[in-house]
């Protein structure tokens, strides 16, 4: 995720980051420019259309739907904005729920093996979610005395969550905890899975593809009929305003597209990584 100061906005004009969307956008934008170009000289040039030809009213057409094609927009980017806030609220969920249980394990179980391995499976659990939202592949070992089976398992993070569930319970079985102990801790441990369903959802469900399909052939139709009308009032100016105006219909479908999942490896992807290093920090601080 891309750390910055919004207080520095200026120097946001001046500044290309590799998440900018003009990097990505560079290339198509040269072409809509040559194809402007090549549309300008011939209504100007090669067939020399007068200001009475019906090709200049096709503006009409850009007036009644520029309106249409903004409400479109918003919405795209505020769906998407919506999932991305979403799974920042639900690692903020995992950080609190993994402090806390963190908190009450140190101060339920008294004996220091047993809290060694809670020790090292509460931070797994969000190391291993945070590579499992992100497809990588996971090392079948947990830490030194314990692995994950490969081939019984092929959901990680429901492994460690059972895992941690079966120490829960042995400890009871063990009568090192108490019944209201166990409810305790199993209804923490329990925040975790629904965490990360709720990070699953996000995943696996994407925008419906006829309406992400049809954005995009909007925005493109929209934009390749721009300089047939507005040549007769910008002349050859109309270059540089059917790239711009591309530039910024195209990047807020670019954006939307990126913050949708936002479980990834984009520059604007939430950073997972990091939050999952600061729950290792904090349990080990808290279980000694």
């Amino acid at each position: 995720m891309i750390t910055y100061n919004p207080k520095e906005w200026f120097s946001f004009i001046f500044r290309f980051h590799k998440g900018d969307t003009f990097r990505k956008l560079l290339p198509i934008m040269l072409g809509i420019a040559a194809y402007s170009f090549i549309i300008a000289y011939l209504e100007l040039e090669y067939w020399q259309l007068s200001e009475l030809s019906h090709v200049k009213n096709i503006t009409v057409m850009h007036t009644l739907l520029g309106f249409v094609i903004s409400l479109l927009l918003v919405f795209r980017t505020n769906t998407a904005y919506d999932r991305w806030w979403e799974g920042r609220k639900a690692w903020g969920a995992l950080v609190n729920n993994s402090r806390n249980l963190a908190i009450k394990v140190a101060v339920m179980i008294k004996a220091k093996e047993d809290k060694e391995i809670f020790r090292k499976l509460i931070p797994a659990y969000s190391s291993v979610l945070n590579l499992h939202l992100k497809n990588a592949d996971i090392s079948h070992e947990l830490f030194e005395d314990a692995i994950l089976a490969a081939d019984h398992y092929k959901h990680k993070p429901n492994q460690i969550a059972k895992t941690i569930i079966a120490k829960v319970n042995e400890l009871y079985e063990q009568g090192k905890i108490t019944g209201d102990q166990l409810i305790v801790l199993n209804a923490e441990i329990q925040s975790l899975t629904d965490i990360c369903g709720i990070c699953e959802r996000i995943k696996n469900t994407p925008i419906p593809y006829s309406y992400s399909a049809f954005i995009k052939k909007f925005i493109f139709i929209y934009v390749m009929t721009l300089p047939f009308g507005y040549v007769f009032m910008l002349g050859y100016l109309v270059i540089p305003v059917v790239t711009i105006i591309f530039y910024v219909l195209a990047s807020l479908e670019l954006i939307a597209e990126e913050i949708e999942d936002p479980f990834g490896y984009d520059p604007n992807d939430l950073p997972t990584a990091k939050l999952a290093e600061m729950i290792q920090k904090n349990v080990e601080e808290l279980i000694y």
